[in-house]
């Protein structure tokens, strides 16, 4: 009883907060996106006066046990992307092991249902999750990292998840009420890219507890920070801080002696990598220190950096392409413990502590 009436109360207030949508088109006020509050608020002429009659939409029975399930989780981070293949699960999982190396205690729950990289990239793929009379227990990488993924539930990695808005929902819907986290400091989600589905389940289930805001993970070129704006619109229609924006593979860092050379001659082309790197030892050794650093990407027009600027929300930082970084994910290790990751460890360590500074 105590829980559905300080439900209440927080909904109102959300309702209170939310911003509006669009101009009226009539007596009736604009409703919010289906599902996301469960509130509506009606204008009736009375002559020549208007009424505003503040409804509250009955609560939901599931989302009454999700508030009840995540009350012990302190801090809830949604981490996005416009497009896919800007790195956003790489991030959300070196942002957890960067969590729990502070000693944070943390979950990583994974919601892209149709490609689940998370068990990949943190060292757990072919585990299964366990169910106890708590509910399901999640996958543990450390004592204070828990993993929850769909990948954990496939009889074969290989297998395509071919389902429908309806079904995904479900299942997001099922992690949220049956996972049990315990108590802990962060949960950190980890979508898929684009506004789908899968978004507006998260936000309508999560809404209700406290979303701390949303992260979001963009490449430094135009074709992505393009789709970049549209999460960021729609992060502000549906009342989700945005935390500010990471842009990642901000330009290749990686040390000279980790390069290849080639030769190109009459031959064709040739492996000249022992041969440089001799030559450089003979006759400029201090040269093997060097960050050599290229720009993949093109940002002659601002980046993500700009961008923050022109649409009023935080820039937390830019990560360069490491391929010592991919090595970690593919291998599902932290980054911050392994010193061959000197480009890319120092900036998602930066960005960590701005996000927490910010809270």
């Amino acid at each position: 009883m105590r829980t559905s009436i300080a439900l209440e109360h927080s909904l109102r207030r959300q309702a209170r907060q939310m911003p509006a949508l669009g101009a009226p088109t009539s007596r009736f006020a604009p409703p919010p996106p289906r599902g996301l509050i469960p509130s509506v608020s009606i204008y009736l002429k009375l002559g020549f006066f208007f009424m505003q009659l503040n409804v509250i939409i009955p609560l939901a029975v599931d989302v009454v046990a999700i508030v009840e399930r995540l009350a012990t989780v302190k801090h809830k981070l949604l981490v996005l992307s416009g497009k896919g293949g800007v790195g956003k699960s790489t991030f959300s999982a070196q942002l957890s092991f960067a969590l729990a190396e502070m000693d944070h205690q943390v979950g990583l729950l994974d919601i892209d249902i149709c490609g689940p990289s998370i068990p990949k990239m943190l060292g757990l793929e072919g585990q299964d999750i366990h169910q106890s009379n708590l509910g399901w227990s999640p996958v543990y990488v450390e004592s204070n990292l828990g993993v929850m993924s769909i990948g954990f539930m496939l009889p074969n990695p290989d297998d395509a998840v071919i389902w429908r808005g309806p079904r995904k929902n479900g299942l997001i819907k099922q992690f949220l009420k049956d996972v049990d986290w315990g108590e802990i400091d962060y949960l950190v989600v980890d979508a898929p890219p684009g506004t789908s589905d899968e978004h507006i389940s998260i936000v309508q289930y999560l809404q209700a507890t406290g979303i701390d805001g949303a992260i979001i993970v963009t490449t430094p070129q135009q074709v992505s920070l393009i789709d970049v704006r549209k999460e960021i619109n729609f992060c502000k229609k549906v009342g989700v801080p945005v935390l500010g924006v990471v842009e990642n593979m901000s330009g290749l860092r990686q040390p000279l002696s980790d390069l290849r050379f080639i030769k190109s001659d009459e031959a064709g082309k040739t492996d000249a990598t022992e041969w440089a790197l001799n030559y450089i030892k003979e006759k400029a050794p201090e040269l093997l220190s060097v960050m050599a650093c290229s720009e993949v990407f093109d940002s002659s027009k601002g980046g993500a950096e700009k961008m923050c600027h022109e649409m009023g929300v935080p820039f937390l930082g830019k990560v360069p392409m490491d391929p010592q970084l991919c090595k970690a994910a593919e291998e599902g290790r932290s980054c911050f413990a392994d010193q061959k990751c000197s480009a890319s460890a120092p900036a998602l360590r930066n960005i960590v502590k701005k996000l927490i500074k910010a809270e």
